[in-house]
């Protein structure tokens, strides 16, 4: 994956840390300054010959949210009968920390996390569904009512009743939830497509990321 390209293996100290340390010390800011800049040029030119994946198109009927590639939120869309469904996408490996239980390589690649929001025109509020995607499943983890998207300030109050945790729902309950999505297009075949978009994505941030800071080092302030 995109964010592991320079990851280093291990989480001991290595020898050459405490020995740069020392040596760098005693250096003058600007050395400093100038081996993480040629090392920022040095990853970003790597990862600039990274190859894309190939081209995937979501499942019709749903469309791409436009800059969907340049923020946070939802990144597919369609509309079923009077409902607007909207899907937000990132990794296990983005919720999980490093070395924690179950983020291994496959898993971390190969599970998704969808925010999948149904709303309708004359609701204040949306339904929304946190769901496990597969290459071959998708599971529901929980299901709530919220405010929608658009017209959330990105904060929801924690004392309003969200409903029962999903798996303590009666089976018919649980599996009347998932022929629900399914209806709306919620389903396995959306996986190659949000795995391909978020390598895109994990690539793009890197890339913006290395800038960023490669400008914000090199900033001089004025004498």
């Amino acid at each position: 994956m995109w964010h592991r390209a320079f990851v280093v293996g291990g989480g001991a100290a290595l020898p050459w840390r405490s020995l740069a340390r020392r040596s760098l010390s005693s250096g003058s800011s600007g050395a400093v300054d100038s081996i993480i800049l040629r090392s920022l040029k040095e990853h970003y030119l790597e990862v600039s010959k990274m190859t894309p994946p190939p081209k995937v198109n979501p499942p019709s009927p749903y469309t791409i949210v436009k800059a969907a590639l340049d923020k946070d939120g939802p990144v597919l869309r369609r509309s079923y009968k009077d409902e607007e469904i909207t899907i937000s996408v990132m990794r296990l490996a983005n919720i999980m920390p490093a070395g924690a239980e179950g983020d291994d390589g496959d898993d971390s690649i190969n599970q998704l996390f969808l925010h999948v929001d149904v709303s309708k025109p004359e609701r204040e509020d949306s339904l929304h569904f946190l769901c496990g995607l597969y290459p071959d499943a998708v599971g529901i983890h929980s299901v709530c009512l919220r405010p929608k998207v658009a017209a959330s300030s990105g904060s929801v109050s924690l004392s309003k009743y969200q409903g029962r945790v999903f798996q303590e729902l009666e089976q018919k309950m649980r599996d009347a939830f998932h022929i629900y999505i399914e209806a709306r297009g919620v389903n396995e075949s959306l996986f190659p497509f949000l795995q391909a978009w978020l390598y895109v994505k994990d690539h793009r941030n890197l890339m913006h990321w290395f800038k960023r800071v490669g400008t914000f080092i090199n900033e001089h302030k004025p004498a």
